[in-house]
């Protein structure tokens, strides 16, 4: 699984962010995505990478403005009590 995060320009509220969520979950097949108007990111979990060409326009054509792209390897992070596998 990666994990892209976006930085973006512009979000003010929980409806910029759902905007945000919107688009990306209408142009990609992601897992999970989540924004924070308040961190002016997003990240975003899919099983393949993002193209970020298409990923730019996603967010540029909400009105927003994409500053950044990055992207890692994740891996679910499982349960464990008392801080033991």
């Amino acid at each position: 699984m990666i994990k892209t995060t976006v930085n973006i320009d512009g979000m003010m509220c929980g409806m910029c962010e759902a905007h945000i969520n919107d688009a990306i979950r209408r142009d990609f097949n992601v897992k999970k995505v989540t924004s924070s108007h308040t961190k002016g990111k997003a990240e975003i979990l899919s099983d393949e990478p993002l193209d970020e060409g298409k990923l730019t326009e996603t967010i540029n054509a909400t009105g927003y403005t994409l500053l950044g792209i990055t992207s890692e390897p994740y891996q679910k992070k499982g349960f464990f009590l008392f801080g033991k596998k």
